[in-house]
C-alpha cells in the first residue's frame, strides 16, 4: 500500500490480564504485538478495543473500518449449547460477551471482519455453528499445537473458488496453536480450508465482501497477503490476488518465533 493511500482503521479486540512492567503489577488490556505489526504492515492503522459493556459494541464498531478478533482462551461451550468437556479451559464470560457483541455489530454494519483462531471459532458460534472441544481426540495427534509458548506448523488446503483462495490459492504452511476448532460452521458460513487431517481451518460468509475466520495465526508469519486483503477490503477495494510474502520464501510461509500471546491462549 502506497503512502498516499488512505490507511483504514482496523479495530482489534483485546483481553484483560494481570501484567508486570517496570515497578508495576496491574491488570492490563493486552494483545500480542504480532497482531498490530502484521496489520500495519498490511496497510492498516490499528485501534484497540478493550473489553467493555456489550451495549457499547455497536458504537465502537461504528468508528472503525474493519474488525479483527484475535486468538485467546476457549469459548464457553454453553455459547453453542454444549456441555463442558474435560479438556475445555475455564470460561471467560466477559470476553465472550464483548467479542460476540463486536462480531454481531460488525456483521450488522457490513464492515470487513477477520477472526483469528479463537476469533474464527467465535464467528462460527455467533452464526449458529458449533465447536469440537479437543481436536486431538478425533485426529489422534497434537499437530495443531506447538509446545507451550511456541507455535506448531502444518499445511492448510484452501478451497478453490472461495474468498480465501483469492489470496491463498495454494496450500499454505501456517503457524498454529489450538486444541479446539469449528465442528459445524452452521447454515450461514461455509468451510473454505481444511488441514490434511480434515480439521476445518477457515470459514467464510458467502455473499459478504469480507467475512473470514482462520484457525491459524497469520500474525506470527511474514506473509502479509491476508492483512493486505483486509486493508484493501476496508477501503472498499477488491481482495488482491497476490501480496508480499516472506523475504527469501516466494510462497510466503515463513513462521516467526513469537510466543503464542497472552500466556493463556489455547484457541
Amino acid at each position: 500500500m502506497s503512502a498516499s493511500t488512505r490507511r483504514p482503521l482496523i479495530g482489534v479486540s483485546t483481553y484483560r490480564e494481570q501484567a508486570r512492567w517496570g515497578a508495576w503489577d496491574l491488570p492490563a488490556d493486552l494483545v500480542p504485538h504480532g497482531y498490530t505489526h502484521w496489520l500495519r504492515e498490511g496497510g492498516g492503522l490499528v485501534g484497540l478495543l478493550p473489553p467493555a459493556d456489550p451495549a457499547l459494541a455497536a458504537a465502537a464498531v461504528a468508528r472503525i473500518d474493519a474488525l479483527v478478533v484475535p486468538g485467546g482462551p476457549d469459548v464457553d461451550p454453553a455459547r453453542y449449547g454444549a456441555a463442558r468437556g474435560p479438556r475445555s479451559g475455564p470460561p471467560s464470560p466477559g470476553r465472550d460477551d464483548w467479542e460476540l457483541a463486536l462480531i454481531t455489530a460488525a456483521l450488522e454494519r457490513g464492515i470487513p471482519l477477520l477472526g483469528i483462531c479463537r476469533g474464527a471459532q467465535l464467528l462460527a458460534v455467533a452464526l449458529g455453528g458449533t465447536l469440537e472441544q479437543h481436536v486431538p481426540d478425533r485426529v489422534g495427534h497434537d499437530g495443531h499445537s506447538g509446545r507451550p509458548g511456541a507455535f506448531g506448523r502444518h499445511t492448510v488446503h484452501p478451497a478453490a473458488g472461495t474468498l480465501l483462495a483469492t489470496f491463498h490459492p495454494e496450500p499454505v504452511e501456517v503457524a498454529t496453536y489450538h486444541h479446539q476448532a469449528v465442528a459445524d460452521p452452521g447454515a450461514a458460513l461455509r468451510a473454505c480450508a481444511h488441514a490434511e487431517d480434515g480439521t476445518i481451518e477457515a470459514v467464510e460468509l458467502p455473499g459478504a465482501p469480507f467475512v473470514l475466520g482462520v484457525q491459524w495465526h497469520p500474525e506470527a508469519t511474514d506473509d502479509f497477503r491476508l492483512s493486505e486483503a483486509l486493508a484493501t477490503a476496508a477501503t472498499g477495494g477488491p481482495a488482491p490476488l497476490s501480496g508480499r510474502c516472506a523475504p527469501g520464501r516466494p510462497d510466503g510461509h515463513a513462521v516467526s518465533a513469537q510466543p503464542a500471546g497472552g500466556g493463556v491462549e489455547r484457541a
